[in-house]
């Protein structure tokens, strides 16, 4: 920076000099360049203070003009990605001198006020000097006291202020800012589409499955009907009383088989069979017991023959016994 002037005795043309920068580099940027040195030694920019953005955040702070299109892109983004969001202005200049304090204080309104998850600090884009106020140390120094997350969406892609590397989250523009801060809904809406989907087939599933045990319990109700117990229970009675019958009758066979067998054996070993061939049979008077043998008389003792036609009334009054005697019949055998 200078003046010019002549020298007119030779014609010269000479510059007088005030004030120098190097060739490049301006001074506003140098002022930038200091600014970020200096927060870089405080620790401001370290990437381990950045805190993440709420996933799903209810309540978003924002801190711009309130007739910058940078607010009407903001909003429109909100309302198509996230409009269960509840949206807070702390309105504020975003240029000139003034423009610095201001974002100062609308930062720390949102802090008072507390309600906000996270904090959208921008503006559309500009020259180095319309941009100044977020590269002011204020402005810095309020953003990383915020104990809300900060994101910053000022300029355009290219533009950089201290305010991006204080931030939580650097976004290229304002647009960019708001999706940064909130989840697509149509995501949402998606996943909810398909969950219903897929209830919907859990669900019918669930109602074939119950279809199907409500049949089988209706059939074993119906079995258990009293009409249908009374008629099943009237049958087994009549299968049984059948059973019963057939029992008695094959019984019955049977026992006539085993009477007929043993009349049969009987008849054979009956002592009248032997009388009618000219046997009698002897018994003593005074016990009515059979005479088997010589010995079981005493003489003179009564005694009675029964013959085929009658029976014969005798006193003994001797006994000879024969020289071997036969075996005694068992008059009692019955097989």
């Amino acid at each position: 920076h200078g003046k010019l002037s002549i020298y007119e005795q030779r014609g010269d043309l000479q510059l007088y000099v005030d004030a120098l920068e190097e060739a490049g580099i301006g001074l506003l940027y140098q002022q930038f360049l200091a600014m970020k040195a200096e927060l870089t030694e405080l620790g401001l920019l370290d990437p381990e203070r950045k805190r993440p953005i709420p996933l799903l955040p209810r309540t978003i702070g924002i801190v711009t003009s309130s007739d910058a299109a940078a607010l009407r892109d903001i909003l429109r983004t909100l309302q198509q990605r996230w409009p269960l969001a509840e949206v807070i202005l702390a309105p504020t200049l975003v240029q000139g001198p003034t423009a610095a304090p201001q974002i100062v204080r609308a930062i720390r309104r949102l802090n008072a006020q507390g309600s906000a998850e996270v904090i959208i600090i921008a503006r559309g884009g500009g020259s180095i000097e319309d941009l100044w106020a977020f590269n002011e140390r204020e402005v810095a120094l309020a953003i990383a006291e915020s104990a809300i997350p900060t994101v910053t969406g000022i300029g355009h892609e290219t533009d950089f202020t201290i305010a991006d590397f204080v931030a939580d989250q650097r976004a290229a523009t304002p647009t960019a800012a708001a999706a940064a801060c909130t989840p697509d809904i149509n995501t949402f809406r998606a996943a909810v589409a398909g969950q219903r989907q897929r209830m919907l087939v859990v669900i019918q599933e669930m109602l074939e499955h119950r279809r199907d045990d409500v049949a089988v319990q209706l059939h074993r109700l119906s079995r258990e009907h009293p009409r249908e117990l009374y008629d099943r229970a009237r049958q087994q009675i009549d299968e049984l009383v059948e059973r019963m019958q057939q029992a008695i009758r094959r019984q019955l066979a049977l026992d006539r088989e085993r009477l007929s067998g043993s009349a049969l054996r009987l008849q054979a070993l009956s002592p009248l069979l032997t009388i009618a061939r000219g046997y009698g049979v002897v018994t003593r008077d005074r016990d009515a017991a059979p005479v088997l043998h010589v010995a079981d008389v005493i003489p003179p003792e009564a005694i009675s023959v029964r013959l085929g036609d009658g029976t014969l009334r005798a006193t003994v009054t001797a006994a000879e016994r024969t020289a071997t005697p036969h075996a005694p019949i068992d008059w009692s055998d019955e097989s």
